[in-house]
C-alpha cells in the first residue's frame, strides 16, 4: 500500500492550489482527480463563463461604435465564439497539466504525483481510487476534500441540459436562441443575462422573486445594472414566483404569480436555471469516517474538519465559493498541517467581481450590510464623471463608494467600485482592511494620471475635508454622508 503526508482529492482550484503549497513543504503529496484538471472553475465556471462575458462586452461595444460611422453591424457567428469559449478553457487546463508534468523532471518530483480516478475515504487514513474496473487503495496521514460542486437541480423543472438547462449544458448549444428564461436573479444569473443581452441576438427573460436583482446588494448600484439590462432589451419580471415550467414542442413554456396573485405565461427557445449550487459529497467516505456536515456543507473549523486529520477547503464548506476563496482555503489548510499561519483564516479583505454591465467589485461591507450589523458609519461617492480617466474612456457611467467608521479613525469597512476598470481599483483598499488601517495612508498615495484610482483618493480627500471637488458645489455627482442609527445627515466641512 503506498503511502502519502497528504491526500488531495479534487484538483480544481482549491486543490490544486492545496497541492502546490504542500511540495513546498516538501511532503509526499497524491492529487487525484475524476475528470477535469482545474475543475468546475474553468470547464464551465469562472473561466468559461468570463470569456463569453468579455466576448458580449466587445460585440457590444463595437456595436455601439459603429453607429458612429453608420456601418451596420456584422453578424456574429455563434460557433466562432463558443470555439474562443473552448480555446480559454483549453489554455488553461493544458497550462496546469504541463506544470505538473514539468514538476516531475524537477527537484518536486519525489514530492508530488497525480492519479485519475473516483476517490472515497475507507476510514480516517485510507483511501480507494477507482478507475474503470481498477482499484488501488492507499494511505494518508493527512487529507484535504476539495470535490467542489455543481450547479443545483430543482425537482420540479424539466432540466435535460438541453433546452432546460444549467451552466453545465449552456456551453453546448448550437446557436445564440432567440429568446431565454433565466431562473434566479442572483450573480451568476446577472451576468449570463449580461452576457447574452450583451451579443444582441437573444431576447432574455429574467426572473426575480423580490422587487429588484442582486437583493444583497446597495440600491444605487442595483440601479444601475438594471437600467443597462433593461436597456439591452433585457425583460425582468419583479416581484414573481416560477408557478410552472414545461417543453412544449421543443420550447419552453412557464408560467409566472405575481405577489398581487395575477398569473402570466410565457414562451421562449430555451430556459436557463441558476439558482445556486450544492457540494459534491455523495460517496466521498463511508460511514465509519464520520464527518459532521449540516445543510450547508461540510461543518469545519478553520478548514479543520472533526475528523483532526482531514480538512475541506472550496464549494465543500459554508464558505463564500469563490475561485480565490478556494484557492485561499486550499493553501492555508496546507499551512495549518505541516506550518505554522502567521494569523487566522480571514475573510474580511476578500475582493470580489460582478460581471455585469458595468462591472462592480467590492471588497468589505457594503451599506446594507453594514446596517443590518447596525454599524455606524461615513459613507462617501464619487460619480465616474469626475474622474479623468472615464471621461478619456468616453465611459462616465459609474461610482466610487468608500465606506468607514463614524470615528476619527475612520477604519475601513468597505468599498464598492461601479464601472469600467473596476476591479483594478480596489485592492489598496482590501490591503488597509486586512490591516486594520484607516484612511490617512491612501491619501498620501500617488497615483497615475489619469486612472480611475485617482477616484479613491478624492474619496478620501472628501472625508478628511480637503477634496479637489467639494460636495456642495457638485450635488449629485460627489457626497460625503455619515449614517447613525440607519439615519442619514450630509457631512459639512
Amino acid at each position: 500500500m503506498e503511502r502519502f503526508d497528504l491526500v488531495v482529492i479534487g484538483a480544481g482550484p482549491s486543490g490544486y492550489a492545496a497541492a502546490m503549497r504542500a511540495i513546498d513543504f516538501k511532503k509526499k503529496t497524491l492529487l487525484i482527480e475524476k475528470s477535469n484538471v482545474g475543475g468546475a472553475g474553468i470547464t464551465h465556471g469562472a473561466l468559461s463563463s468570463k470569456t463569453w462575458w468579455e466576448l458580449s462586452r466587445e460585440a457590444s461595444a463595437f456595436r455601439k461604435n459603429l453607429k458612429r460611422y453608420n456601418i451596420r453591424a456584422p453578424h456574429i457567428n455563434y460557433k466562432e465564439i463558443q470555439e474562443e469559449v473552448r480555446k480559454a478553457v483549453q489554455e488553461r487546463k493544458s497550462m496546469l497539466e504541463e506544470h505538473m508534468d514539468k514538476l516531475k523532471s524537477s527537484n518536486y518530483s519525489e514530492f508530488l504525483s497525480f492519479k485519475t480516478g473516483t476517490a472515497k475515504l475507507l476510514d480516517k487514513n485510507t483511501i480507494e481510487i477507482m478507475q474503470g474496473a481498477h482499484t488501488e487503495i492507499i494511505w494518508a496521514t493527512h487529507i484535504i476534500l476539495a470535490t467542489g460542486s455543481r450547479p443545483r437541480y430543482l425537482p420540479e423543472l424539466p432540466i435535460d441540459e438541453k433546452i432546460v438547462m444549467t451552466s453545465e449544458g449552456i456551453e453546448n448549444m448550437e446557436d445564440f436562441p432567440e429568446s431565454m428564461v433565466i431562473v434566479g436573479a442572483g450573480v451568476i444569473g446577472c451576468e449570463y443575462a449580461t452576457i447574452f443581452s450583451g451579443f444582441g441576438r437573444t431576447k432574455v427573460h429574467l426572473i426575480d422573486k423580490g422587487n429588484h436583482i442582486l437583493p444583497f446588494e446597495d440600491e444605487d448600484i442595483v440601479a444601475i445594472i438594471e437600467r443597462n439590462m433593461e436597456n439591452n432589451g433585457v425583460l425582468i419580471h419583479r416581484n414573481s414566483r416560477l408557478a410552472e415550467m414545461k417543453i412544449v414542442n421543443g420550447r419552453v413554456e412557464y408560467e409566472l404569480e405575481y405577489t398581487d396573485g395575477s398569473r402570466e405565461t410565457f414562451n421562449v427557445e430555451k430556459a436557463l436555471v441558476s439558482v445556486g449550487r450544492v457540494a459534491n459529497l455523495e460517496n466521498l467516505w463511508s460511514d465509519k469516517v464520520g464527518i459532521s456536515i449540516s445543510k450547508r456543507g461540510i461543518d469545519n473549523n478553520d478548514t479543520q474538519t472533526n475528523v483532526p486529520n482531514i480538512y475541506a477547503v472550496g464549494d465543500l464548506t459554508a464558505d463564500i465559493s469563490l475561485v480565490n476563496v478556494g484557492e485561499l482555503e486550499g493553501r492555508y489548510a496546507v499551512e495549518k498541517i505541516f506550518g505554522n499561519p502567521l494569523k487566522k483564516l480571514v475573510y474580511e479583505n476578500i475582493s470580489t467581481i460582478m460581471f455585469l454591465s458595468p462591472e462592480v467589485a467590492g471588497v468589505g461591507l457594503n451599506e446594507t450590510q453594514a446596517r443590518e450589523q447596525k454599524i455606524d458609519y461615513k459613507v462617501v461617492t464619487l460619480e465616474y464623471s469626475t474622474i479623468p480617466r472615464a471621461i478619456a474612456k468616453r465611459n462616465t457611467q459609474g461610482f466610487i463608494k468608500l465606506l468607514v467608521t463614524n470615528d476619527d479613525a475612520m477604519k475601513i469597512l468597505g468599498m464598492k467600485v461601479v464601472g469600467i476598470h473596476a476591479s483594478s481599483a480596489i485592492q489598496a483598499v482590501a490591503v488597509l482592511i486586512s490591516m486594520d488601517k484607516g484612511i490617512e495612508e491612501l491619501a498620501e498615495c500617488v497615483h497615475p494620471h489619469p486612472s480611475i484610482t485617482e477616484g479613491i483618493q478624492e474619496c478620501v480627500r472628501m472625508l478628511m475635508g480637503k477634496s479637489l471637488f467639494k460636495p456642495t458645489a457638485l450635488k449629485g455627482r460627489l457626497s460625503c454622508r455619515k449614517c447613525v442609527n440607519s439615519q442619514y445627515e450630509d457631512i459639512v466641512f
